[in-house]
Parts: C-alpha cells; structure tokens; sequence
C-alpha cells in the first residue's frame, strides 16, 4: 500500500512539472524581439503591442534624448535592452523595476551618471556604457549585482572606481580603459572569477596597482599599457593563470628590461623571487637607465627609428592620441587599431 502512494504521488509530481514546463514554453513562446534600431527616431512611437511581451528591445543607433519612465515600468520581461548610440543623457529611475533584465547595453550615449535604481536589475549579467560620459558609478553597486558577469565602461571620465565593485564575484570582464582613473580598489582579491582585467591608457593618472591585484587568482589577461606605472607588484608572480601582460608605454623600472626581454616566465619568476626576498639581478650588458633610455619607456621618452623585439618582449615607441572617434563608430577606436600592432608578453 505504501509503494503504491509513494507511486501515485511521483506521478502527480512529474504531470505538475510537465504542466509547468508547457506553460512556461507557451508564455516563452508569446513573448518577443522588437528592433528599431537606425531608424532615425527622436521620440518613440506609441507601441501597438503589449511591452510586457517584450523579451528584447533594440532602439540603438537612433536620436533618442530620453526613454519615458512608463514604457521603461512595463517592459517587465525584456532579458535585453540595447539603447547604444544615442543622445541620452540620463536613464530612467524606472529601469529598476527591470527585474529580468540580462544584458543592458547603453554604450555610445552622453550619460554622466547612472541611476542608483540600476542596482536592482539584480539578474544583470553584462553592461555596457562605454562611450559615454560618466564621471563616477553608483557607490553600491557591487553589492547588489551579484550576478555581473561583465562590466565595460571604457572611455569616459572616472576617476576612481567604486570599492562596491570588490563584491562582484561573479565578474568575469572589467573594462575600463581609456578613462581618468588615478588608483584601484585595493580589496580586488574578492574578484575570484575576474579573468580579463583592462585599466590601460588612463594615461598621466595611473601611476601604481594595487597589491592585491597578484591575488586575482583566476586572472588569464592583464592589461596596464599606457600609464604612468614604474614598477609592477610583486605579487603578480603569483598569478599561475596569466597567459597575456600587456605593459607597453610606460616608463617601467621594476622588472628591469632585462627580465622583460625573456617573456612572461620569467617576469612571473622574477617577481616571485623578489617578493620572496631571493631575488638576484640578473646579468647587465647595458646599465638600465641606459636600457631605459633606448627602449624609449624612461621619462616617457620617444624615439624614433625601428621597434626592437627580443624573445618575445617589444618595447614600442610611444604614441599619442589626437583625438577621439566618434561613438557611433566604437570598433574603430579599439586599442588594437589605436595601438598596432599589438605588444603583449604571452605564454
């Protein structure tokens, strides 16, 4: 008789699940992708069809100075939300009540802050505001995106990035070069999924990195190129993951050139050893300074004449940039392009 229940019941469980399962592919199944992306638009036509339908809006590249605070409220589904290259200069406080909400995408516009409520879009697993004019996120930030996978906020004005940011455990990508950042957290170990880190061409503000940034210990990329760095933390030998440091284009001292020159390996090593306190300096050819001089990295020197490569370490001339590209036309303004070809030590 027991059996018999205990049947009876993994049966009624299995059909609830079944019937579950069907409706939420019939709801999956009504909802849908809305694109009016380059279509010129100054303002948004009144919608024909229910917002709440809406799994992805797409109004990008259009003249959009604002997005209602009401259409925003009802797109209670939408998973994506690309509003990149626009003229927005601030987004709604309603874009809070997106509790779906995956990917936001607001890159390209002319924002100079975010709105505190976008700390409780708490499924947001990537953003964008690259291209914008931010001067600074929202203090909290970190702690309540729990889920952020990626965080890209290259080329606009901060200064400094929130400590909030060190709770972001989950985070996979930050990005946020060519800004005005002067320092880092120093709490970064927290960040242990971060594998890509990129604060190159900060330019005159950053000067150092923070110890912390050796206990990232899931880090594969590190990019700190075009800065005002001297000397990189010992504890970056500890990173047994890194696969790519990107330095070029600044007035590096520690490790010397000599140790660059045999690639990734031994700056880990040497690194290692010194923080370690068994560090010897290696064999000298050359004085440094003279070293320095030559590569073109001391007091930011530019030299002309051909690139010198050595296993695998190049030390490029430094180039500066004129001016910016325009925000519609992101790609373009990439590092790779703005930089090239591209100096990176690799494994």
């Amino acid at each position: 008789m027991m059996y018999e229940q205990q049947q009876q019941q993994i049966r009624m469980d299995t059909n609830k699940k079944a019937a579950h399962e069907r409706k939420r592919s019939i709801e999956e199944e009504r909802l849908e992708i809305v694109d009016l992306s380059g279509m010129s638009l100054d303002a948004l036509p009144n919608p024909s069809l229910n917002l709440g339908t809406i799994c992805k809006l797409d109004l990008s590249n259009n003249n959009l100075q604002n997005i209602p605070e009401s259409l925003t409220a009802r797109l209670l589904n939408v998973v994506v939300l690309d509003v990149h290259s626009n003229q927005l200069k601030s987004l709604p406080n309603s874009i809070g009540c997106l509790s779906k909400l995956k990917v936001l995408n607001v890159a390209g516009n002319l924002l100079s802050y975010l709105p505190k409520t976008i700390e409780n879009c708490r499924s947001m697993e990537e953003l964008n505001a690259n291209f914008n004019k931010l001067s600074h996120l929202p203090d909290t930030i970190g702690f309540e995106l729990n889920n952020l996978k990626k965080l890209s906020v290259n080329s606009n004005k901060l200064v400094f990035l929130p400590r909030s940011l060190t709770h972001l455990t989950s985070l996979r990508v930050l990005d946020a070069r060519l800004n005005c950042l002067r320092s880092l957290p120093e709490d970064l170990e927290n960040l242990i999924n971060l594998e890509v880190l990129n604060v190159s061409q900060n330019f005159q503000y950053l000067e150092t990195l923070p110890y912390s940034i050796g206990l990232l210990l899931s880090l594969v990329e590190l990019d700190v190129s075009y800065n005002k760095i001297t000397a990189l933390p010992d504890s970056i030998g500890c990173l047994k993951k890194l696969q790519k440091l990107i330095v070029e284009g600044n007035p590096m001292v520690s490790p010397p050139p000599e140790v660059f020159e045999q690639g990734l390996h031994s700056v880990k090593e040497y690194l290692s050893e010194k923080m370690n306190g068994g560090h010897k300096t290696p064999p000298k050819k050359k004085s440094w300074m003279g070293k320095l001089v030559k590569y073109g990295t001391f007091n930011g020197a530019n030299r002309s004449g051909p690139r010198e490569e050595r296993g695998g370490f190049i030390m490029p001339e430094y180039r500066s940039i004129d001016g910016l590209a325009s925000p519609r036309y992101m790609g373009m303004f990439s590092p790779r392009r703005l930089f090239s070809p591209r100096t990176y030590f690799s494994r």
